[in-house]
């Protein structure tokens, strides 16, 4: 009898298989890719200014998406409108007939673009929209972003997972300075977006004053860290996402501001829950 049972599991294990993945059975998952771009770039007050929502590098295929786009409306108006010239040239030159969902509200617009010729679909990169922004006349510096809801899709299904970069905007305001020459100066976040405590290393190859401070999209400043002398190399300062009173700050974007020795850079701090 226990050799008629091993006969058959035997017969039935290449039919039915382990149900153990193999190692090369599956493709890495590569999902899609996307940006606002330029992701930063400086702008006159009151100016007429372009960005682009664009798959930034090749992918899963995709042939639809929804993307919900925020920004300051007191920094920033919104140009573009339903009867714009708004659809990218990498799906209407796919497929001549696409469905448009294009709604304004305040601070935010929401877009959905479908490719309704069947069996078409792509991978990236391309540009996916064209937005059109006014600058207001107040220097500041803020930021146009990715709100929840970005979804990629294939034939109905899902491609995941998205990877979303957002753009800053310095209105009068430069985002990086500093004298001319190689000379060179970083600030990295990580992780970022961060549920708690996060990490700024900093690099530097000049001594000089060094301070860091976060702002909100308001330009209020929300955390200052004790301005130091930083010396030449790499160091670490470690933020646990509160406030100079200490209260845990509202997820949401924030602005990191470095300066050492009269050179300046910003970089974008998400907070989630």
């Amino acid at each position: 009898m226990k050799l008629r049972l091993c006969i058959m599991a035997a017969l039935l294990v290449p039919l039915l298989g382990t149900g153990l993945p193999e190692a090369h059975a599956s493709p890495a998952v590569l999902g899609v890719t996307v940006g606002l771009t330029p992701a930063a770039q400086q702008v006159t007050p009151g100016a007429v200014f372009d960005l682009y929502i664009e798959v930034t590098q090749a992918g899963d295929p995709f042939n639809g998406f929804d993307a919900v786009i925020g920004y300051d409306p007191a920094a920033l108006t919104l140009l573009t409108t339903y009867q714009s010239n708004w659809q990218g040239t990498y799906m209407t030159g796919a497929c001549g007939n696409t469905f448009p969902v294009f709604t304004p509200g305040a601070g935010q617009v929401s877009i959905t673009l479908v490719l309704l010729c069947n069996g078409v679909s792509l991978p990236g990169p391309g540009q996916l929209c064209h937005l059109q922004f006014q600058a207001s006349s107040t220097p500041q510096v803020t930021a146009v972003q990715f709100l929840p809801g970005l979804e990629f899709y294939n034939a109905g299904v899902y491609v995941r997972p998205v990877y979303s970069t957002d753009a800053l905007i310095g209105i009068g305001v430069p985002l990086s300075v500093g004298p001319p020459g190689p000379a060179k100066f970083t600030l990295a976040v990580a992780p970022n977006p961060s549920r708690g405590s996060l990490v700024f290393t900093i690099g530097s190859d000049r001594a000089g004053p060094e301070s860091l401070a976060v702002f909100d999209l308001q330009g209020r400043t929300v955390r200052r860290f004790a301005e130091t002398r930083s010396a030449p190399g790499v160091h670490t300062i470690t933020w646990d996402g509160r406030s100079d009173a200490g209260v845990r700050l509202a997820p949401g974007v924030y602005l990191a501001r470095l300066e050492i020795a009269g050179r300046a850079v910003w970089r974008r701090v998400t907070l989630i829950r």
